[in-house]
């Protein structure tokens, strides 16, 4: 194609120039990658920071309402009461773990009898959230094992796992004797077998575990739980599986999303701003290709002239311009994106003292297919501007200046 040989012949002609706006462009594409990257990086530490030690998809009874019962009596409405002393629990839950472990989605699953309780030591009484789950599989949801900093991870059937500030609250510590008041009205002695520390005053000092089977008679539920507790391979999917497991099951499925509503209107707002970041930084680039070819075309309006005098059309000179657009778009987003990558991938293994990243920042979520694209489709249009005037030149006025 002749119309691609001249575009070339005109950027190797000022390879300084042609030089500088490419590297304008990969400047702007490596800017483009690193905000991306750095957002997505972002969006992911804060999802895990908050579903580290806790489900993305909790499955629950539905709640019951009490209702008003049909009567012929207009004055006096009978109302259906419901029991607030009976637990709502799951009875069917060996057939929704089954469903479970059939979902692709789903990494682990944990079946837990949940209540609230007392733990007494002497005089100090101190209000717990008791969880009870299988020993077995006690690090499915929050890594509890890892966490032991006194004693160890193993239940039993009278063990009890509590947090570091609630044993200080209570003088307590591995091995020794704690009394369980249950909201059931059933005390039994258990032993403490080991103090974890998460970090988190909310699990430090209110959280308790138990083994289901020493739950089981504690709350009353000889067969059923109280809530299955759901991971995912993709934390982003909860809404959609929980839209599912709650057709399946007719369970209350709710996801990690909706109990941290102000963290997704956070995310949100953030993506938000990068966006504009972004847009912002290829309409520089864009911007800067428009300007370097219309100097270009002002240069050249004798070449121009000439061409056109000798029957050159005016299509041909605007595809050279477009094709000039095509090609710095092209080299410069390619040079940009590799660029890009380089730089996120040595940010990404810059560390703290403490071992933990200097930057929150995912070097594969730069989006180089898309600013790749669309910075090569931008130079084409930001070319459409100066090849058109090249296009619509009158030889003879070209010739005389």
């Amino acid at each position: 194609m002749f119309a691609f040989t001249v575009a070339r012949r005109y950027l190797f002609s000022n390879p300084a120039q042609t030089a500088l706006l490419i590297s304008g462009v990969a400047l702007g594409v490596m800017a483009f990658v690193f905000i991306t990257a750095l957002i997505g990086g972002l969006a992911i530490r804060l999802t895990d920071d908050v579903t580290a030690n806790s489900a993305h998809i909790t499955l629950e009874p539905e709640t019951r309402i009490a209702r008003v019962l049909p009567s012929p009596d207009a004055e006096l409405a009978p109302v259906a009461i419901i029991s607030t002393f009976q637990r709502r629990q799951i009875r069917a839950w060996t057939s929704t773990v089954s469903l479970l472990r059939s979902h692709p989605a789903v990494s682990a699953i944990s079946p837990q009898i949940s209540g609230s309780a007392f733990l007494v030591k002497g005089e100090a009484v101190s209000p717990v959230a008791v969880t009870a789950l299988d020993p077995a599989n006690i690090d499915a949801i929050s890594s509890i094992s890892t966490e032991i900093i006194s004693g160890d991870a193993s239940l039993g059937a009278d063990g009890i796992l509590i947090g570091s500030r609630l044993a200080e609250n209570l003088g307590l510590s591995a091995g020794q004797p704690v009394l369980l008041r249950t909201d059931r009205g059933i005390d039994r002695l258990l032993i403490v077998r080991g103090v974890f520390q998460t970090g988190l005053q909310s699990l430090d000092e209110r959280v308790a575990y138990l083994s289901i089977q020493a739950a089981r008679p504690l709350f009353l539920l000889p067969e059923g739980i109280t809530n299955i507790e759901v991971k995912l391979y993709d934390p982003g999917g909860a809404r959609e599986v929980a839209a599912f497991l709650h057709e399946a099951t007719g369970l209350r499925a709710t996801s990690w999303q909706q109990k941290n509503a102000s963290l997704e209107g956070a995310l949100d707002a953030q993506s938000q701003t990068g966006t504009l970041i972004q847009a912002f930084s290829l309409i520089s680039v864009l911007i800067g290709i428009a300007s370097a070819l219309s100097l270009s075309a002002n240069r050249r309006r004798g070449e121009i002239g000439i061409m056109r005098a000798f029957g050159v059309s005016g299509s041909f000179i605007a595809a050279v311009f477009v094709l000039q657009g095509l090609l710095i778009g092209m080299v410069g987003a390619g040079i940009g994106c590799a660029s890009g990558f380089a730089l996120c991938s040595w940010l990404e293994t810059l560390t703290k003292p403490d071992g933990t990243m200097a930057l929150p920042i995912a070097p594969r979520e730069g989006g180089y297919v898309a600013v790749f694209l669309l910075t090569t489709i931008g130079a084409v249009l930001a070319s459409v501007i100066p090849a058109g005037s090249a296009a619509r030149l009158d030889p003879l006025e070209a010739i005389q200046q």
